[in-house]
């Protein structure tokens, strides 16, 4: 594996479940990695596939975990899936299975809701999902709204486990249907260079760190990225030892990120 020197690197871009925090829980080292950030006047940007908050919910959040970062540092697969529906298609309207972090952003995109004949069925994380929600997505895709999933990934950490995410909420439908979903948030390619553009930076001056092989490292690979796979999420060296790809550094957890800046 590679070595980064931080100290070069201009922008972070961060995964926030599974590295920030697991649930409610704060994880060990991130109070001092976003000291560290706001000290070397790095820029930096939390840039969740968790669909479920707006970037305000996630600003309080962690407030409520003791650390103050400001909204506009928050990016989520709810606001990259509502961009990418406003770009394709304007005053399109959708039928939403999610939390108000995807209504939102949709709303604020111009969208409107529609569960007669919508241009789209678009699936987020949801408490609100049931048999009864699955079966009308099932029958509008059927119909022919097409199929868009906030993001891919099948499961996220929690406090006490996993919990199936955005991914596993799909299938049932892609199934049912044999239409497959086209995923907005990572590894999407658009929702990097969002991230990016954001930043205000090159890819050859920032760094991934996130705690999937499947969406954050892959993504940040392949846009260029510098990758720092944290340990304290859903992947185990095990598994990483799987990959025919491999992060620049793999560390147990995003103070380490710190610690190796200041040489220690």
């Amino acid at each position: 594996m590679k070595q980064i020197n931080f100290n070069e690197k201009k922008g972070f871009i961060c995964d926030m479940d599974g590295v920030i925090y697991h649930g409610n829980k704060i994880l060990p080292g991130v109070a001092e990695f976003i000291k560290w950030l706001n000290d070397e006047k790095k820029e930096f940007l939390f840039l969740t596939n968790n669909s479920g908050y707006t970037p305000r919910e996630l600003q309080q959040k962690l407030f409520r975990m003791g650390l103050e970062v400001g909204e506009e540092h928050f990016y989520t697969s709810a606001l990259a899936t509502a961009t990418f529906l406003k770009e394709q298609s304007p005053g399109c309207s959708v039928y939403a299975i999610g939390e108000a972090g995807l209504i939102k952003a949709l709303y604020d995109a111009g969208i409107m809701m529609n569960d007669i004949n919508p241009d789209y069925v678009v699936v987020g994380e949801a408490k609100s999902y049931s048999l009864d929600t699955l079966t009308k997505a099932t029958n509008l895709v059927l119909g022919g709204a097409r199929l868009i999933g906030a993001n891919s990934d099948v499961s996220g950490p929690i406090e006490n486990g996993i919990a199936p995410a955005c991914g596993a909420l799909v299938a049932p439908i892609e199934i049912a249907t044999g239409k497959r979903a086209y995923f907005c948030g990572k590894p999407n390619p658009l929702m990097m260079r969002t991230g990016l553009r954001l930043l205000n930076c090159h890819s050859a001056e920032a760094v991934m760190v996130g705690d999937r092989m499947d969406t954050d490292i892959i993504s940040g690979l392949e846009s260029g990225m510098s990758t720092v796979l944290v340990l304290t999420g859903v992947t185990t060296p095990e598994i990483l030892a799987t990959y025919a790809y491999q992060p620049s550094v793999v560390l147990d957890g995003i103070g380490d990120i710190v610690r190796m800046a200041k040489g220690e």
